[in-house]
């Protein structure tokens, strides 16, 4: 049996609970950049780098690194990210 990452693992079955009824609207020619999302993200949910780091529990540094594209966010943190934007609220209760 292989083994996942328990983090992972939850991220993915939560991802397929929130976008279960949610039609594709991006095609795979059509993908946004890893990078640019995130600051995306940050800036439609009027959130500042401190903040979102806190959500996404990362450092501060990292945010940066990832909006200045010095470092490519992990898959994990992308679907962490692509699940907050699926659900505002998520991230006010990962603050918390």
């Amino acid at each position: 049996m292989e083994y996942k990452e328990p983090m992972a693992e939850l991220l993915s079955s939560l991802e397929q609970i929130v976008f279960k009824d949610v039609p594709p609207k991006v095609t795979p020619a059509q993908k946004p950049n890893a990078f640019s999302e995130f600051e995306k993200l940050r800036k439609s949910m009027g959130l500042k780098t401190a903040e979102l780091a806190r959500v996404m529990g990362v450092s501060v540094a990292m945010v940066q690194e990832w909006e200045s594209k010095r470092v490519k966010p992990s898959s994990t943190e992308l679907k962490l990210m692509r699940l907050i934007q699926a659900n505002p609220k998520l991230s006010q209760q990962l603050m918390e």
